[in-house]
This record gives structure tokens, C-alpha cells and sequence, in this order.
């Protein structure tokens, strides 16, 4: 029983907390042109860069530089933060400033590099009071 209510307490912690981490984001100085690129490449090779298409919740600001650090961000957590996924070319860097914003969290650890939405989250709460234990 205690597993069934620890589990979604976690999942929530971590998709709300904003403690301490890790992030990729795009260099300042870099051209929309260049960055355009990183952000083509980090989508193209791994990131989720579902939630800045249209419509989604990172979409707006409707930046090029939004965009870049949501996607880099998502390849260097979804990578598990390896050595070197966070350069593409000198374009991108390390930085423990969360750059998440109103609407738009960004992963801080690899642990939590996929998007979970609410509807998720509720499921999970479904589930487990549902069955009474988490596996």
C-alpha cells in the first residue's frame, strides 16, 4: 500500500520540483541561423521536440533560441547527460540555472527526461489505486 501512494508522490515531486539540476542551453552570440541548425540536428538525432511544434507547451515564446535550448536540453538529458552531448559544434553549454519558464519546464536530470503531462500523471494515480500496488 505505502508503494502505491509513494510512487505518484515521486512522479509529482519530480515533474513540479525545481530544486537543483542540470541543463543544456544554446549559446548567446549564435546566429537564429546557426541555432536553427543545433535545434534541427538535436530533434533529428534523439530529443523530444514534441511539446515546441505548434500548439504544444513549449511552443510559445515562438522563438528559434526557445526552441534550441528545449530541444538541446531534451537530446543532452535524453543521452543521460553524457560527456560532450551538450556542445553541438560550440552552440550549446552546461549551465545548473534552471532555463525553464511559465508553462515550459525543462528536464533537469536524465531520470525525468521524458515529458509527462497531467493527464499522465492522473493515470498513473489511476492505475495504481486501481490495482492497489506499483511494480
Amino acid at each position: 500500500m505505502a508503494a502505491s501512494v509513494l510512487l505518484p508522490l515521486l512522479l509529482l515531486a519530480a515533474v513540479t520540483g525545481r530544486s537543483s539540476g542540470t541543463w543544456c542551453i544554446c549559446k548567446d552570440g549564435v546566429s537564429d541561423t546557426v541555432l536553427q541548425k543545433t535545434l534541427d540536428y538535436a530533434c533529428g538525432e534523439g530529443a523530444d521536440c514534441n511539446p515546441i511544434h505548434m500548439k504544444g507547451p513549449c511552443f510559445n515564446p515562438d522563438t528559434v533560441r526557445a526552441h534550441c535550448n528545449y530541444a538541446v536540453n531534451s537530446f543532452f538529458q535524453r543521452k543521460g547527460q553524457a560527456q560532450g552531448t551538450c556542445d553541438f559544434a560550440g552552440t550549446a553549454a552546461v549551465t545548473t540555472s534552471d532555463p525553464s519558464y511559465a508553462g515550459c519546464p525543462l528536464p533537469a536530470t536524465a531520470r525525468y527526461a521524458l515529458t509527462v503531462t497531467p493527464f499522465e500523471i492522473s493515470k498513473v494515480w489511476v492505475i495504481t489505486l486501481f490495482h492497489g500496488n506499483y511494480h
